[in-house]
């Protein structure tokens, strides 16, 4: 019988082991070093603000994966000898495989920082990640203050984490202006505004110099490198992004770039051997997508389309339009296609934006400035529904379609019966102008 090892129990590695077993009755065994059960790694957060227990994240139940002849194995894989097709653990242990999907995830960055390895400093992405923040930080009495750096998706999650226990945070973003590098600048200088609002102490345009240690060699303060100022704190948070978590692949012979290399089949350069999830790096990305995505719906996707693959039936990556989604505190966020901020924004993209006058609550649409095409929307605040925008884009809409139908495409309609037309009005009073 065929055995497909799958390292890595996330998103990628999970799915693509469930849809191995709906199609074959191969063997699989799925490894992880972090936890032996799949969870939602999205949810961690959750957990720490008390919403959550952690059990709770795990959405099957811990009988599933015997029933369904899915083997769960618990280690860490330091080896990977590809002429044998063997694993090597940490332990000595070994195990052999036929086929091997790769679907190890992403681990923290770190970028030399004198003091990134004391005690009190971590970053926020694993199980072991919010069993150190609990104890670094389990409120306001063992944490004086926080301080974050970096300022993406994980570091706002981990800031209303700690605000949740009332712990005073220092949030340190090296942009002028939060995520502008993502999004436009009038929706980021309204998280930026709502960031603040949380009492959340961000510093833009802020880089980290060192962690400075106590007599013990725990975390005691950050120093800012463009000012030199030293913020005493208990508790440092690292968030500047994350990197895909392939140092175990180095003497494999498994091609490598940032993550690890694969094609449109995502298969790597030694036969019988694939790459899911945020490890995967695209040699060919499509639709002028990123050759690296780290996000839990791509994962998934690949996962389906690995299992297709290993199962007989040859699949390509076809990830589709691109979408995304998070929280920043209490203002949801969606984006479908593309709305560039300050990074990348090619010549012939146009947007237009629209702020509710009272409420955090806006849409930026982008659309080709010749063509008119519509190319993406960014909404804050709102709710719209994924399968209508994908139509709009595959039907390569106008800008004056997706305004005029908006509604259409909306989860709330309290909120568009009162805003629509006001959008409505502000793009087409703004065309006019634009067209005298």
């Amino acid at each position: 019988m065929e055995h497909i090892a799958i390292i890595g129990n996330g998103i990628a590695g999970i799915t693509a082991a469930r849809h191995i077993r709906k199609k074959s009755d191969k063997k699989i065994t799925v490894i992880s070093a972090e936890n032996k059960y799949f969870f939602s790694r999205t949810a961690l957060m959750y957990v720490y603000m008390g919403h959550m227990k952690f059990e709770h994240t795990q959405p099957y139940e811990d009988w599933f994966w015997k029933k369904n002849n899915i083997n769960l194995r618990q280690g860490f894989v330091e080896k990977v000898n590809t002429d044998n097709k063997t694993l090597v653990f940490t332990s000595g242990e070994t195990l052999t495989y036929d086929k091997l999907v790769i679907a190890v995830g992403s681990k923290p960055n770190k970028f030399g920082w004198s003091g990134q390895d004391l005690e009190g400093v971590t970053g926020m992405y694993s199980k072991q990640d919010l069993e150190k923040i609990e104890a670094l930080a389990l409120n306001a009495m063992v944490c004086k203050r926080a301080v974050i750096v970096g300022g993406g998706l994980i570091g706002i999650e981990l800031a209303e984490m700690l605000r949740s226990r009332n712990i005073p945070v220092t949030f340190l973003v090296r942009e002028n202006s939060f995520w502008d590098m993502v999004l436009p600048s009038g929706e980021s200088q309204m998280i930026n505004k709502h960031i603040k609002e949380h009492h959340i102490d961000l510093r833009l345009g802020a880089n980290l110099k060192e962690i400075l240690p106590d007599e013990n060699g725990k975390a005691r303060a950050v120093v800012i490198a463009e000012t030199g100022e030293e913020i005493a704190c208990d508790f440092v948070g690292l968030t500047a992004g994350v990197s895909p978590n392939i140092h175990f692949l180095k003497e494999s012979g498994i091609a490598l770039g940032r993550g690890v290399k694969v094609n449109r089949f995502l298969e790597t350069n030694i036969k019988d051997i694939y790459a899911i999830g945020d490890c995967a790096e695209q040699q060919e990305p499509v639709n002028g997508r990123r050759p690296i995505e780290a996000t839990w719906y791509t994962g998934k996707i690949m996962g389906k389309t690995v299992a297709q693959t290993i199962c007989g039936n040859k699949t390509a990556y076809q990830p589709g339009h691109w979408f995304n989604s998070a929280k920043f505190l209490d203002i949801e966020y969606q984006t479908y296609g593309w709305v560039h901020g300050l990074a990348g924004k090619p010549d012939y993209e146009k947007q237009f934006h629209w702020k509710h006058p009272q409420k955090n609550v806006c849409v930026t649409l982008a659309y080709h400035k010749e063509t008119n095409q519509f190319l993406g929307i960014n909404t804050f605040g709102i709710r719209m529904r994924h399968e209508v925008f994908n139509h709009w884009l595959n039907e390569k809409k106008s800008i004056d379609f997706v305004i005029e139908n908006l509604r259409e495409a909306n989860f709330d309609p309290e909120f568009y019966s009162g805003s629509e037309p006001f959008i409505k009005k502000a793009f087409f009073h703004l065309s006019k102008t634009l067209h005298k």
